[in-house]
């Protein structure tokens, strides 16, 4: 039986497990923070337990693909080069379904597919292939930064128009990708310099063509959100009011915290119940499904599951959840300096990265570290499509750690 189980569940162990854990505290976590939504629609076991369903297709498609040999990844590459780039396009071009003043969204029948999640593990992948093609001796080939900026370049422009974040979180993941893979520190030099400018700009142009409508109407609460009646944005719209969107979150996190008596809970409903709900909580929290903020966080299931994780599980299961994450990093790393091989070690890399510096932006975002960004906390946030996909990228590093080629210990050639 046990073999039986251990040919289910290969690859590293340790990455199982931080999975395992990471998905109990998603569904307990999940449920507690969508109690609200479950009242109000009287359905009270139907969003959880298509959740758990989630949950189980994700680890479906784990085991599917950590049976792939990591070698066929390349394979997969051109594929979805041109499939992420069709689907991105659409979206730009106003053909996604539009959610929060956000088009970012493409339904195939009773589904619905955030292309940058898509984006993403594409585009690590891609970058992956560049630097292992490329490396020489004395690290990565000069070429190596041009080819893998005309890939990341275009799909992190196409995501920006409509989730500035997620472009930055793929470009910040590309970027440590090419210094792990010993890109000339002379080129990556002057990105920097480059991006350090042209955020100054972005910043600037944004502050003056944006108006901010923080302090005009509270914020909706999300069954007010999909209730309320959609209309066409040209495009050119579509960027003023994203504008909008970056400049009041912009304003808001550079203000100073008002006093609890001047704070204005429909105006900064997330931010305000978030502190409410971390302060509130203790070194043990008030217990799972104890929460009370939850009831008026509009993405207490979502963008802020951190701030009703410290709540209910206090500062010690909060920090059990920021440790799970330092693990699976650390985990792909070992797993990456084990490998004989370069592709499969900057995928593990690549795909570690990116799941773990999404997690600590949520996570800053909850705490008040960082402006809100709307990412969601890899592997616990309520989600569809994205939460199978980023269980795929689960099932890639454990691919990685299962069939890579390891290196051979010179202790045991000796």
């Amino acid at each position: 039986m046990n073999k039986k189980i251990g040919n289910i569940f290969k690859g590293d162990k340790v990455i199982w497990m931080v999975f395992f854990f990471l998905c109990m505290v998603s569904i307990v976590e999940v449920f507690s923070a969508s109690s609200g939504l479950t009242y109000k629609s009287h359905n009270y076991v139907g969003p959880i337990a298509y959740h758990a369903f989630t949950i189980f297709m994700g680890v479906v498609v784990a085991i599917l693909t950590l049976n792939i040999p990591c070698r066929y990844f390349k394979l997969l590459t051109p594929f979805l080069m041109l499939v992420t780039g069709l689907m991105l396009l659409i979206v730009m071009f106003g053909g996604g379904e539009s959610t929060n003043d956000a088009s970012r969204w493409i339904r195939l029948g009773p589904f619905t597919i955030q292309p940058s999640e898509i984006a993403k593990g594409t585009i690590v992948l891609a970058v992956a292939q560049i630097l292992a093609a490329m490396q020489r001796d004395n690290g990565a080939d000069r070429k190596a930064f041009k080819w893998i900026l005309w890939v990341t370049i275009p799909a992190c422009a196409m995501i920006g128009v409509e989730n500035l974040s997620t472009a930055a979180l793929l470009f910040a993941v590309v970027v440590l990708m090419m210094f792990i893979g010993l890109v000339p520190l002379r080129q990556l030099g002057k990105l920097v310099g480059v991006i350090a400018l042209m955020g100054v700009f972005a910043v600037s142009m944004v502050m003056l063509v944006g108006h901010d409508t923080s302090d005009e109407e509270p914020q909706l609460t999300k069954t007010e959100q999909v209730n309320m009646p959609k209309k066409k944005k040209s495009g050119v719209e579509k960027m003023l009011h994203r504008a909008d969107t970056w400049k009041s979150r912009i304003l808001k996190f550079g203000k100073d915290a008002p006093s609890p008596q001047e704070y204005d809970l429909d105006k900064d409903a997330q931010v305000a119940h978030a502190n409410i709900a971390i302060v509130s909580s203790g070194i043990v929290g008030k217990g799972p499904g104890q929460s009370v903020e939850r009831d008026f966080l509009a993405q207490a299931f979502s963008d802020f599951i951190y701030a009703i994780i410290i709540e209910e599980l206090g500062l010690l299961g909060a920090a059990f959840v920021a440790f799970l994450y330092i693990v699976l990093l650390y985990r792909c790393a070992r797993i990456a300096s084990r490998c004989e091989n370069n592709f499969p070690a900057f995928l593990a890399m690549g795909l570690g990265l990116l799941l773990v510096i999404q997690a600590t932006f949520n996570m800053m975002v909850a705490v008040g570290l960082a402006p809100v960004t709307g990412q969601p906390l890899p592997l616990i946030s309520k989600g569809g499509t994205s939460t199978i996909i980023n269980c795929a990228y689960i099932g890639a590093i454990l691919s990685v750690s299962r069939s890579a080629k390891i290196k051979k210990e010179k202790e045991n050639e000796l």
